[in-house]
């Protein structure tokens, strides 16, 4: 069976309390050998690590731009002493997810800039590459990228190709998911389609982001329809998706891009050794 890493899966989200065993055992089915989960506060860094031990998974420690508003100053220090305690620890693989939204309403730019600038810092302090969060804020995250010194994966990347390049020059690989099933997702499956192949990685952001096969629109959901959830089940079909935009075998799409994640994270190349489709 084809071997795929989920560079991006919330499983210690609500969405699967209770059945995070079950929804890992699915994507398990399905030749997911690999899970990166990032935190998003402070509140979730114990979670997110034992869920990545009980799962054979990975981990990622960071304040989400979203919780910034509710993060106090002292989360940072948290942060920091929590990538210390847990510095042997190989499962610990990034700094995340961290970054910079634009598009949510009422959330303080300024309080978003200064937690970035402070978690690339400390990110660069231990020697651990980030997971950004780029939502209408590429620009702004590339300025301060080009002195931090870090690399990793711009996670859900919907920029431009330029945007896209400079993140790659910089030693960042970008996260496809389920926005690349959407035939309306120009750009972001032009990028799938014409990026250099050692830029890709994959992921889902379960429970978000679903692809195109579970999405309910407005209208769908008020006539009583559920919004489908997103799994990492489904990232060998979202795979399959991308495979096809490039005209490429999807064998050799899960052997590069499971190259790329471990150079994007360096810590993974030690947990997946006998998993890795190039051995």
């Amino acid at each position: 069976m084809t071997s795929w890493i989920d560079t991006h899966c919330h499983l210690d989200a609500a969405e699967f309390a209770g059945n995070a065993q079950s929804v890992r055992a699915r994507a398990t089915e399905q030749g997911v050998v690999h899970c990166v989960i990032p935190a998003v506060e402070v509140g979730n860094f114990a979670v997110v690590r034992e869920l990545a031990h009980r799962f054979g998974d990975s981990y990622a420690l960071g304040i989400h731009p979203m919780y910034t508003d509710r993060a106090r100053d002292e989360d940072l220090d948290s942060l920091d002493q929590a990538l210390d305690l847990h510095r042997d620890d190989p499962r610990l693989v990034a700094v995340g997810e961290i970054g910079l939204d634009y598009f949510v309403p009422g959330l303080d730019p300024q309080r978003q800039e200064r937690f970035y600038a402070a978690q690339l810092s400390i990110a660069r302090r231990h020697g651990l590459p980030v997971i950004l969060h780029v939502r209408r804020s590429a620009d702004q995250l590339l300025r301060q990228l080009r002195t931090a010194g870090v690399g990793g994966i711009a996670h859900a990347f919907n920029g431009s190709g330029q945007q896209a390049l400079e993140f790659v020059r910089l030693g960042f690989k970008l996260g496809f998911g389920g926005t690349v099933t959407f035939e309306r997702a120009l750009q972001v499956r032009r990028l799938a389609a014409q990026l250099p192949i050692d830029a890709l990685v994959l992921e889902t952001d379960a429970p978000d982001i679903p692809p195109q096969w579970l999405y309910r629109t407005a209208q769908q959901r008020a006539q009583g329809q559920p919004q489908g959830r997103n799994e990492p089940a489904q990232l060998p079909r979202i795979a399959q998706v991308v495979a096809q935009l490039r005209g490429m075998e999807l064998q050799e799409l899960a052997r590069v891009t499971f190259q790329n994640a471990g150079q994007a994270l360096p810590r993974l190349a030690g947990l997946l050794g006998r998993h890795n489709p190039a051995q």
